[in-house]
Formats: C-alpha cells, sequence, structure tokens
C-alpha cells in the first residue's frame, strides 16, 4: 500500500465507507443525482468526510476510493469549497479565455482533487503567510498549484473547467484514460452545464492533440466529447476543420520527397509499417492511425511468430523437446479458442488439454510460460481474477492490430514481421516522423506542401481550449414532482438602477426552481430570488419586480397559471450598488481589455499580448514579432499608432 494510502487510513476511523473508483459518479452511486447541480454537490457532500482540521481554511471534505482490492490500491479524492472572498481574483481568467466573460461571477468554486502521494491539501492551498499567523494574509493558490493527479473546478452554476489530469508519464497511479473516466462521469452525475480545458497533453514529446487530430480527426479528449472550443490566434471552427482535413491527406510521397536530408530516415520507418498493413497507406493520417492502432495491440513482452519457434520458452532451461513443447503449446491455444475469447480459470485450461497431453508438468511448464506472449496472431493473456484469487486466461486476436477490411486475411509473413515490432520500437518510430515533419521542420521552406503542413499544424496547436456540453441550461427530464411539487425554469434580466436601461450582458442559464402546488406569483418571486442569491455574487441583494413573458398579479397561484417545465424571465434590480453593482460579471467592470490584433483576435486568448503605449490595444506578442523567449519592452507602439507619430510635426 503507497504512503498517501496509509496517510488517508491514519485519518480514518475504522468502518469509514470506502467507494468504488470506477463506479463513483454514476447515477446512484454514491447518492441519486436528480437535482441541480449545486443540490446534488451538495448531496454528494453529506458523504464526505469532513476534513476540518485539515489547515486548508475551508470546507474540506475527502473520499476514499478503492482501484483496486488485490493488490489494493486507494486514492483520496479531496472537494475543496472555495468562497469567493478567499479566491484571489474574483474573476475567473479560463472562462474569459473560452468565451465565457459574459457569465456572471459565482459566489462559491468547487475544486475536485485527486493528489499525488507526497501531497497534502493544505500545501496546494496557500502561498506566503500561514494561516494561523495572518489569516487576512493568506491567498488562496489552488489553480496555480502543482502535483495533482486531477484537478477539475466547477462554478456554483455548473459551468466549469478541467485543469489538469496527470497519469502515468508523470507519477500517477492511475492511467490518464482512467483518470478521465472518472472525470467524465462526476461531471454528468452532478449534472454540471458546460466544461472546458485547455489541451496541454503530450505523450514522449508528441502533443496529442496534433498526434489525434492527424490519426482520427479529433484531439485526445474527444473520445469523451470533448471538441473544439475556441482557438488562439484567431482560430476558428473551419479554419479547424480544414486544417484537419488538409494533414490528414497530406500524402506520404511527395512529404517524403520534400523533407531534404531526413526523407531516408522517414522512408524506411514508412516502408516498414507499410509491410505490416494490408491497406496502402497513402497519406499522413493513414500512417498515423495505423501506427497508433497497432500500439493498442502489440504487447510489452517478447514475441513469438508462430507455433513452429516457441523461443520465450527455450530462453529458459526446459527439459522437454522443442516438439513436445510445440504440441503443448498448440494444443492449449486451441483449448482457449474453444472458450471464444472468453476468461477461463487455469484449471478449466489444464483439463482441456489433459485430453490430449498427459505429461502435466509440461502443461503446468508451457501455463506458466506462455502468460502475456504471442503465439502465432494470438496474445496469450493471463491475470489473477481480484473476486476468485484464482489464475484466468484469454486469447486476443492481435491480427486485428493492422488496418484491414473485414474480409481481408492476414498473411502469415506480416504476422512473422508484426511479431518483430516492439511498442518501444514503434513509439521511437512514431517519435522520429513526428519530429522530423514538425519539431526540426525540415520540409523545404517556400514549398507548397511544406508551407501546407506547417499551416495546418499550427491551426491544430493553437486550438487548444475544448469543450463539452452536459446538460445545457435544461435538463431534459420534466415531470410534476412528488408530494404536490411542480418545476419551473426561471433566469432573471437585470435592469440598471441607475441609467435605468436593459443590460446588454446575456441573461443567465435558466434555474429549476420548485414550488408546492399552491405557491402563488409572489412567492415565486422569493424563490426565484433566494436561488440566484445563492448562486452569483452580484446577485447578492437581487429584487424580482416582475414577471417578462407572464402578464398576472402576485397573488394568483402559479399552478394552473403556467404548465409544468415552462420557462419564465423575471424582470430585476441589484439594490446594492458600489464594487459588486459594477463588478459582476467575469469580463472586468470596463469590458475588459479592448483586443485587436492582426491574427484576427478581438478577445483575451490566454495568449501572451502587450499593449500599444498610445491607443492602449491589445495585440500578441508573436504577431508583432517578439519572440516569446524575449521579455516585453516597456514602451511598445502599435504599427498605426507609430505611422502618426512619424508623421506629426515635431514638438518646438
Amino acid at each position: 500500500m503507497s504512503h498517501w494510502d496509509l496517510m488517508g487510513y491514519k485519518k480514518r476511523k475504522r468502518g469509514e465507507r470506502v467507494f468504488r473508483f470506477k463506479t463513483f459518479g454514476e447515477n446512484g452511486y454514491p447518492v441519486d443525482f436528480d437535482g441541480s447541480f449545486l443540490e446534488n454537490v451538495k448531496a454528494l457532500l453529506e458523504l464526505g468526510q469532513s476534513e476540518s482540521g485539515s489547515g486548508v481554511g475551508m470546507p474540506c471534505w475527502s473520499f476514499e476510493l478503492e482501484i483496486n482490492r488485490q493488490p489494493p490500491l486507494h486514492v483520496l479524492l479531496y472537494v475543496i469549497e472555495e468562497p469567493i472572498e478567499a479566491s484571489l481574483s474574483h474573476h475567473c481568467k479560463h472562462c474569459l479565455y473560452v468565451g465565457w466573460g459574459q457569465h456572471l461571477i459565482s459566489n462559491k468554486k468547487y475544486h475536485f482533487l485527486l493528489l499525488s502521494k507526497d501531497i497534502t491539501p493544505a500545501s496546494l492551498i496557500f502561498k506566503g503567510d500561514s494561516l494561523e499567523a495572518n489569516p487576512m494574509k493568506v491567498k488562496c493558490n489552488l489553480t496555480e498549484a502543482q502535483g495533482r493527479t486531477m484537478h477539475g473546478v466547477f462554478h456554483s452554476n455548473g459551468f466549469g473547467h478541467l485543469m489538469c489530469i496527470n497519469g502515468l508519464e508523470s507519477g500517477s497511479d492511475l492511467p490518464g484514460f482512467q483518470i478521465m473516466d472518472f472525470w467524465d462521469r462526476l461531471c454528468t452525475g452532478l449534472k454540471a452545464r458546460k466544461v472546458s480545458l485547455n489541451d496541454a497533453s503530450s505523450k514522449r514529446g508528441m502533443e496529442l492533440r496534433l498526434l489525434h487530430g492527424l490519426a482520427y480527426g479529433e484531439p485526445w479528449f474527444g473520445r469523451w466529447g470533448y471538441q473544439f472550443g475556441r482557438g488562439s490566434f484567431g482560430v476558428t471552427l473551419p479554419m479547424y476543420k480544414k486544417a484537419i482535413e488538409a494533414i490528414q491527406g497530406t500524402p506520404l510521397t511527395l512529404l517524403i520527397h520534400h523533407l531534404g536530408s531526413s526523407g531516408h530516415d522517414v522512408l524506411l520507418i514508412f516502408s516498414r509499417y507499410q509491410s505490416l498493413s494490408d491497406r496502402t497507406l497513402v497519406s499522413l493520417g493513414d500512417l498515423f492511425h495505423f501506427m497508433l492502432e497497432l500500439a493498442t495491440r502489440v504487447p510489452r513482452s517478447n514475441f513469438v511468430d508462430s507455433y513452429c519457434s516457441p523461443g520465450f520458452l527455450l530462453e529458459t532451461a526446459c527439459r522437454w523437446s522443442p516438439k513436445r513443447v510445440e504440441m503443448a503449446t498448440r494444443v492449449i491455444v486451441e483449448a482457449l479458442k474453444g472458450a471464444e475469447f472468453r476468461w477461463i480459470s487455469r484449471q478449466e485450461v489444464r483439463d482441456a488439454a489433459r485430453a490430449y497431453i498427459g505429461d502435466t508438468g509440461l502443461l503446468d511448464f508451457v501455463l506458466k510460460s506462455l502468460g502475456n506472449h504471442v503465439v502465432g496472431k494470438y496474445l496469450v493473456r493471463r491475470s489473477l481474477n481480484p473476486v476468485t484469487k484464482v489464475l484466468e486466461y484469454c486469447l486476443e486476436d492481435v491480427s486485428k492490430a493492422s488496418v484491414e477490411s473485414e474480409s481481408s486475411v492476414t498473411s502469415s509473413s506480416n504476422l512473422r514481421t508484426r511479431s518483430k515490432v516492439t511498442r518501444v520500437q514503434l513509439m521511437k518510430d512514431m517519435f522520429s516522423v513526428y519530429k522530423h515533419i514538425f519539431k526540426e521542420r525540415e520540409l523545404g521552406i517556400g514549398t507548397c506542401i511544406g508551407d501546407n503542413v506547417s499551416l495546418a499544424a499550427r491551426i491544430i496547436l493553437d486550438s487548444r481550449f475544448l469543450l463539452k456540453e452536459y446538460t445545457g441550461d435544461l435538463p431534459s427530464k420534466l415531470e410534476l414532482g412528488l408530494g404536490g411539487k411542480f418545476k419551473l425554469f426561471c433566469t432573471v434580466l437585470l435592469r440598471d438602477a441607475v441609467r435605468c436601461e436593459w443590460k446588454t450582458k446575456p441573461m443567465p442559464p435558466y434555474e429549476c426552481v420548485v414550488l408546492k402546488d399552491n405557491a402563488t406569483v409572489n412567492e415565486l418571486k422569493v424563490e426565484v430570488e433566494r436561488t440566484f442569491r445563492e448562486l452569483y455574487w452580484g446577485l447578492k441583494s437581487f429584487v424580482a419586480e416582475s414577471v417578462v413573458n407572464l402578464n398576472t398579479s402576485g397573488s394568483e397561484m402559479v399552478f394552473g397559471l403556467v404548465e409544468v417545465g415552462r420557462r419564465l424571465v423575471f424582470e430585476g434590480s441589484v439594490l446594492q450598488q458600489g464594487a459588486i453593482g459594477r463588478d459582476m460579471y467575469e469580463c472586468d467592470a470596463d469590458g475588459g481589455r479592448v483586443v485587436d490584433c492582426a491574427c484576427g483576435a478581438k478577445e483575451d486568448d490566454g495568449e501572451r499580448m502587450i499593449a500599444c503605449a498610445v491607443c492602449e490595444v491589445w495585440q500578441h506578442t508573436w504577431c508583432v514579432q517578439i519572440p516569446n523567449g524575449e521579455e516585453v519592452p516597456g514602451i511598445f507602439l502599435c504599427k498605426r499608432c507609430e505611422q502618426v507619430v512619424m508623421v506629426s510635426p515635431s514638438l518646438p
């Protein structure tokens, strides 16, 4: 058991509940997620272990999650409730970067963290003075903390951001896909509205959004439904789609011709994998798709290319002849094939083989040696059943690693060649092709093929912000509730009390309001006020004055006047003026930076920018020829203002 597990156990009393990691977040586990996002979060936290003494300084709960029973492996999920008063900034820069700058600032954020083994929650939260020494100067630092296996944050209105995941290559006990499965279940169960992420994922020096874009036409996160959300440097969705199409269809023959001195190395790699495939690899997308698919099938262990050459058995001391070992191997594989690729116990395999092989010692030797090796076109898998504690075997057809039609048959020569390619060699070859084409940029400058590939790759790499919509503004399930209650969906339209005119900002999302069947319109207004005051910092003094799309008096009964699930808009105003009244939205009170860059960007996209000292308009440093590694100058003039200064008469 890991050091982190022991720390978790020390903090828990005997009998504390342990949750299953692989099903945590599914509907009904650990709770029924049948309310709004905020209600679901509150219901979940009721089952958490309070960490009031953890030194975090904010409400914190933990959940012990069991990944494996045998061998035992547990992790701790921490949920930290961050009130807006504890934030370094009231504004969320991640909302701004993905186009949510017009959202109202939420009262609270909820951080969901899976931590590394040597990290404690308190070490993530604060920097500077300690909480005990000077609580007023303690600054929250969750969004910049290091050492997190997973960090996701939700605003109280259900919009969220996946800040990071760190898989096995970063020292985690969990692979990245299992962490993403967990996160996706959590978002779905809690009924999050929309979630964004900044795709900076890489594998062995290769950017996954480019690698998977080449192979599959979508980012790695696309398998969980995350798609293009917003691009940097003026990149739009049509530009992204055209870039994917162009780079996938790049002909390999033309590409290799323009690679210059490295073309020979890439040609050798291409020839190697073309010999493995029963389908012609025509384009760059074909090559990377085949290599990535092959990587999911090739085992990490040694290979044997046929029944006739069980080399893995002969490497160890063996008292049986190769012919007898070969015969026993064939019998065992045929017995496993009879199981139709299901997992069966070692005893079942042994009993089936005993009908043909009487030497039990030989059978035991081959069964022990066969585990996780390839025989012919089959991978023999062996695993310990965590429930029964019994060794089990199954077959996997590794010939499916090739890109082939349903009717094609893999030739024996291809199988022999495939068995000579290890996973290590495959990843090395993939990186070599990636490096020569995208990193070293050896494609001929000024050539059509070189310019197209470089431009397409740049557009894909500049498409970092991905989005997934989980529930949107309204849930799909609408019905009359139990106990004489029914649901309405309400939002508010703010009126500025100073200018007495409607705000130009969009309305916040509709929220579900539950009423008794005898409630009046005035009682509905009170419930709407309570709901939106709880959610949004700028609406703490919100007063609902009238219903925009319903002509009624306050004393009328709601039930019968409107149908279940009706959308209502409430006109209202904020009584409290001052800082809160002026600064209610995620963008700054003055609307944020004025951005007008040559690349086409009109809003802050998270890239480094510089402002003109005269007109105060912001542009990307990269677009004004300031390299990323170079410091930003103290004074900068845009081209427009520089020309004005140049033609202006000199001062006396």
